[in-house]
């Protein structure tokens, strides 16, 4: 499937309403970090979220997305798992990194952005992860400027990765969002620079970061949703939603 024939561009009337989404967004990823402790079950971060959303007349694009029907209003991925983790009875330990992506829906756009974090005392490598991981999404932020193309957003994040020492996924990318949660374009996290479109003022963009420790290649598990790591190392996800504009791009997702 190829997003880039649905690349809407936005006014600055509708940036201002994603960027009430995306301060829902934040408010709800803030109460499911707080909750990030040994004991706690996925389905109480999943609620945790589900509480900040209602309190805003706000509610998940993910709940019910797609076939099957995606259960949850947030995914909780955890350690080996990259994205799409459904929350459920599982209960979080010490050590464990927990990957947590959320989306909003307010006023008719939508909010979409996610973090890694640890659960207690976690390995030296697991945060090496995670602060890579961080980094490497405001290393593409960075690129995400009117003029550049998506394949320059996307070499950037590939050649910081690469230089750690980690990896990035190869299936999986970031996207378009604004009315919809998949909107062109797609922007991988591998690529070569000046190809790809071309970004211009008014595009409203996912960029997600998914980086593993041991390979590039994943698998999906048999509840048809969860993406884990092909040998079962470690993986984090970080994500933002940003606008395009005349000059510096705009981060969306924060408080």
């Amino acid at each position: 499937m190829s997003w880039d024939r649905d690349i809407s561009s936005k006014n600055a009337a509708e940036i201002a309403l994603m960027r009430e989404a995306g301060r829902v967004n934040a408010e709800a990823l803030a109460a499911v970090r707080e909750l990030l402790q040994p004991g706690v079950t996925t389905a109480d971060l999943n609620a945790a979220a589900e509480e900040i959303l209602r309190k805003h007349g706000a509610y998940s694009p993910f709940k019910n997305y797609g076939q099957p029907p995606f259960p949850g209003s947030i995914c909780v991925s955890i350690n080996e798992q990259l994205v799409h983790g459904i929350p459920g009875n599982r209960k979080l330990q010490e050590g464990d990194i927990v990957s947590v992506d959320c989306g909003t829906v307010l006023e008719g756009f939508i909010g979409d952005s996610a973090f890694t974090a640890g659960v207690g005392e976690i390995s030296p490598m697991a945060r090496k992860l995670i602060e890579v991981t961080e980094q490497a999404l405001y290393v593409g932020i960075a690129m995400m400027r009117t003029g550049n193309k998506t394949g320059d957003v996307s070499a950037a994040i590939q050649q910081y990765v690469e230089a750690q020492g980690f990896h990035v996924v190869r299936e999986y990318t970031g996207h378009g969002v604004g009315r919809k949660m998949h909107e062109g374009p797609q922007v991988p996290n591998h690529g070569t620079p000046g190809t790809g479109v071309l970004l211009r003022p008014g595009m409203t963009i996912a960029l997600e970061p998914m980086v593993l420790i041991g390979t590039h290649r994943t698998r999906v598990l048999s509840n048809q949703w969860t993406v884990v790591s092909a040998d079962g190392s470690l993986t984090a996800h970080q994500e933002h939603s940003v606008a395009i504009t005349e000059g510096d791009s705009l981060i969306l997702t924060v408080p």
